[in-house]
């Protein structure tokens, strides 16, 4: 069996694989944008569990740890969405270069791998979107 691709199927590979380059561009820097995001929650968490339990002026701040609590857990869902897709971003890649070096055909597996990583990218920013939501609707007390 022969290995070597032509170079027009290294080409129609490479062409068809760029529309998932950008998606794993766009997932690394909303994943950034996420990690980010939890790094400020989890500061004003730390910040507000150093306080004093009585007596102090910002004591009050603790009623705010549950919706602090589910900002976290929203977002770390969807870092772990957002991850997935990224890796079904790079298996799609993976597929196919690898069905091209096989001489095989791969537009099923690469659009089922493609669907699926839109779909947990969609799972991810309907996530956030809700902690985006607590976050703008419950604002921090002063």
């Amino acid at each position: 069996m022969d290995f070597v691709p032509s170079i027009e199927q290294l080409s129609q590979i490479i062409s068809q694989v760029v529309a998932p380059a950008f998606l794993l561009g766009a997932v690394a820097s909303f994943v950034s944008i996420l990690a980010g995001r939890m790094n400020d929650v989890i500061e004003r968490m730390r910040f507000i569990n150093d306080l004093p339990p009585d007596g102090h002026s910002k004591s009050r701040l603790k009623q705010d740890l549950p919706r602090l609590r589910r900002r976290v857990l929203l977002l770390q869902r969807s870092l772990l969405f957002s991850i997935a897709s990224g890796v079904a971003g790079a298996l799609l890649i993976i597929v196919a270069f690898g069905a091209a070096l096989l001489h095989r055909e791969h537009m099923w597996g690469t659009a089922l791998l493609f669907s699926v990583s839109m779909l947990l990218l969609c799972a991810a920013l309907v996530l956030f979107a809700a902690e985006v939501r607590i976050g703008l609707n419950e604002f921090d007390p002063l």
